[in-house]
């Protein structure tokens, strides 16, 4: 498998970083790339919707690899962008997407997640006690 920089998933997610303003609501501020156990890019970007409607950036790229009928995350990142021309910003993701990642595939659990150029951490450091709880006696 080919490993994956953390500049390179970076820039890959930035790439598709195009905010967009309906009414009141930002889409496309976040973004999103993973690279899968098969070395396969994937991206996508957060929908800002009333109501809790909307999805993160994380969850597309994920909706776009389960698509592909790959399951098995080697590294994410998100990236954030306040309008275009601002800085980019890698952003951790947020408790949701923890579990999220987690759910896809029980070995997720060991996905680096980026927290900036020379900074990761897995899913299991960022989602302690993953595991079910044993029943009581």
């Amino acid at each position: 498998m080919i490993v994956q920089s953390n500049d390179s998933l970076i820039e890959a997610a930035a790439a598709v970083l195009h905010p967009h303003l309906v009414g009141d609501r930002v889409f496309g501020d976040v973004a999103s790339a993973l690279v899968t156990d098969a070395g396969n890019v994937y991206v996508g970007v957060c929908i800002d919707t009333a109501s809790g409607t909307g999805f993160c950036a994380e969850h597309a790229a994920i909706a776009a690899m389960v698509t592909a009928r790959e399951y098995k995350i080697v590294k994410i990142v998100a990236v954030w962008q306040g309008a275009a021309g601002d800085p980019v910003h890698v952003v951790p993701p947020c408790g949701r997407c923890r579990e999220f990642i987690r759910q896809i595939d029980p070995s997720n659990l060991d996905t680096e997640v980026v927290l900036g150029r020379d900074r990761t951490s897995t899913v299991r450091d960022l989602l302690p006690a993953a595991d079910w709880s044993a029943p009581l006696d």
